[in-house]
């Protein structure tokens, strides 16, 4: 099992009452930015993740996210670049560079190559197509959100496949000299992990590309429902999934002490933690999902990625004019809704005894060959954050792993995913276990 290490590297720096009052961290006014603290911050983040790889993890994840503080990551391939050439074994993966709004593939193309090189051959790859807003701040079309990021990702395995010189003519992307110098150290191209939440059509098509999918912190049940999906697709291709095909990502945090864990567990839901990532209009813009991901997302209850939920897509409806806030009130909302989704297993919190116990449930239930920390938001000290990780290192990921021997994890790199043949006629086998979610009562 791969054990990875992500933060979204948060600006620490906002006031709270102003993304309540913004609804929202999206579209909060730069004029809240300060040049030292960030820079500050910058150093500290790169710091943190070399510090990752001084604890043993074996990867440390980047992602990007444009025109909002809960991110500092806007260039995440700037960070990937001075971690390319600071770390020596730790693998770094890009979780992931939103294609559709990017724009410009062959340059990616370069980018990520030139990063590959760097580390000689530690970049694992992935794509998103962009969280909602993003949309609107690089002035992409969400209508054509899907197609885009499908065609850029097959030019740019072209790109570092085929030789050059040559000219392409796609439907959104047109270049009459494609030939990069620089081409990935890994050879065909670098692995690639792609992250999603609850879209089956992303699911359909990491199976069909063979690919592993990373979970971002949605409810167990219905991420059981998606693996099976995954596994069906995958055999329709001919080829049993396994713990290879699968992440999972989830917000952990360790401390010496049950309350201070619980404490500084409250920073997930600092300024309304993930599910204020951006107000409803900028959170499914016309478009950008189909009506399968929409009647989905419908279902949770509770929010899983970036603020998506039931409650949130019903907020489209609503009008209004705008109503006084009780910060207090919220907060107190905020933290009920953080102690739900603590009984679900999307956040995780405690003693490395009782967080072992919580991660080896999870890890029973998903099955997956890579499990990635997310570390505390909000503005947490330092020192708090490194305590985290390194209690997390010395005494949870051992038993982890050891765990994940016991049951047979294997990551995507000591089993090739979609290598499993599976003979025609042949049923699959289950993918998970749902068994503990009953004695959970999260069926």
């Amino acid at each position: 099992m791969q054990a990875g290490y992500f933060t979204e590297r948060p600006y620490r720096w906002v006031p709270e009452e102003e993304i309540f009052r913004n609804h929202g961290y999206f579209a909060v006014s730069n004029k809240f930015f300060d040049r030292e603290k960030a820079a500050d911050d910058y150093h500290y983040y790169l710091d943190e993740n070399c510090y990752a790889e001084e604890l043993g993890f074996d990867a440390v994840a980047l992602n990007e996210h444009h025109g909002n503080p809960f991110c500092m990551g806007s260039v995440m391939n700037v960070e990937a670049a001075v971690l390319a050439h600071r770390t020596k074994r730790v693998r770094i993966v890009l979780i992931g560079n939103p294609l559709p709004v990017i724009k410009h593939p062959l340059r990616m193309a370069e980018e990520l190559a030139e990063i590959d090189l760097i580390s000689r051959g530690r970049l694992v790859t992935g794509w998103v197509r962009g969280a909602g807003s993003e949309q609107f701040f690089n002035n992409a079309n969400p209508a054509y959100n899907r197609e885009m990021f499908e065609e850029a990702h097959d030019f740019i395995v072209q790109a570092w496949t085929r030789p050059g010189p040559w000219r392409y003519e796609g439907k959104h992307f047109h270049y009459r000299h494609v030939n990069p110098w620089a081409l990935p150290y890994q050879k065909p191209y670098p692995p690639m992990w792609i992250p999603g939440v609850l879209s089956p059509e992303t699911v359909r098509w990491c199976a069909r590309h063979r690919y592993p999918y990373i979970g971002l912190g949605t409810l167990l049940g219905p991420t059981c429902d998606l693996w099976d999906y995954y596994a069906d697709e995958a055999a329709k291709h001919g080829y049993q999934a396994g713990p290879e095909n699968f992440g999972y990502l989830i917000p952990t945090v360790v401390a010496e002490t049950e309350e201070k864990a619980s404490a500084i567990a409250d920073n997930f839901v600092f300024g309304g933690g993930q599910n204020a990532f951006s107000a409803p209009q900028f959170t499914v813009p016309p478009g950008y999902n189909s009506k399968a991901a929409i009647r989905m997302l419908a279902k949770q209850s509770t929010s899983a990625w970036l603020g998506v939920s039931g409650e949130k897509l019903m907020r489209h409806m609503e009008d209004g004019e705008e109503e006084q806030i009780d910060y207090d009130d919220v907060r107190r909302k905020l933290r009920g809704g953080l102690d739900k989704v603590k009984r679900n297993y999307q956040v995780i919190a405690g003693t490395p005894k009782s967080v072992t116990e919580k991660v080896k449930t999870i890890l029973r239930v998903l099955r997956p060959g890579i499990f990635i920390m997310f570390s505390i938001q909000g503005p947490v000290a330092n020192e708090e954050r490194r305590t985290s990780m390194r209690l997390f290192a010395q005494e949870v990921m051992p038993a982890l792993k050891e765990y994940a021997k016991e049951i047979d994890l294997p990551d995507p790199f000591q089993r090739t995913p979609g290598s499993v043949k599976l003979a025609a006629g042949t049923s699959r086998i289950a993918v998970a276990d749902r068994a503990p979610l009953a004695e959970l009562g999260l069926r």
